[in-house]
């Protein structure tokens, strides 16, 4: 089992989407999780959670041809990205990181959702009538009351997103070294044969994996000793 500048292309690809994937997750999860946990009924307001969370139940194959038709020029979005814009998103590392944002959003969204219940919203009607600003109720009150799922929300996320494989293959193809993450490499590899190569591809993924969810651990652990010498 060797690890080389080939074998680690696909590593260093999969870390650059699924990062760009939580930059896209991030900011709309947020806003998406704190409206589910904290805003006002509408009538359609089941409608909406439930067409956010459909990514998490359908195919992965589906999510990803939605998408390509999406992002392509049959549509008027696809043709301004493609033509107006000159936004090709198709068959590139960009594209992969969309299709990686759209899997792992669902995940992220109900976890932050769960950590933004815990936060009771007679205490922040309070803060308010005291005089606090939304800033500092965000800082003293909604993070230190929901840090753990939001981080835990983060790790799931970026895990779901370095392993996504069904909607990036349909969106981004498997290009050696332009489009071929971890898990398309690792297919790609079982497909020919290469099983020194899978192996290895199998071993990144889980390394990976184990360090994204253990630094989360180690540092929850780290905020909850500080808080304790307090």
């Amino acid at each position: 089992m060797a690890f080389n500048s080939s074998t680690l292309s696909p590593l260093w690809l999969s870390l650059q989407v699924a990062s760009s994937a939580m930059m896209l997750i991030f900011p709309m999860g947020l806003l998406a999780a704190w409206w589910l946990a904290h805003g006002r009924d509408f009538p359609g307001k089941g409608v909406v959670e439930t067409l956010l969370m459909l990514p998490l139940v359908l195919p992965p194959t589906v999510v990803g041809f939605y998408l390509l038709l999406l992002l392509g020029r049959g549509t008027a979005l696809g043709q301004w990205l493609n033509d107006s814009v000159g936004l090709r998103l198709l068959f590139t590392w960009q594209g992969a990181a969309i299709a990686a944002s759209v899997m792992a959003l669902p995940l992220f969204i109900r976890t932050a959702t769960a950590g933004f219940a815990t936060v009771e919203r007679e205490l922040l009607e309070v803060g308010r009538t005291l005089g606090a600003s939304e800033i500092a109720l965000l800082q003293h009150v909604i993070v230190p009351m929901s840090y753990r799922g939001l981080l835990a929300a983060l790790a799931l996320a970026f895990a779901r997103a370095l392993g996504e494989f069904g909607a990036t293959l349909m969106v981004a193809g498997s290009i050696p070294g332009r489009t071929q993450t971890l898990p398309l490499a690792l297919y790609a590899a079982v497909q020919a044969g290469r099983d020194r190569e899978a192996v290895a591809y199998t071993v990144l993924l889980s390394v990976v994996a184990f360090v994204v969810l253990g630094s989360v651990g180690l540092y929850e652990k780290r905020i909850a000793a500080g808080r304790a010498e307090r």
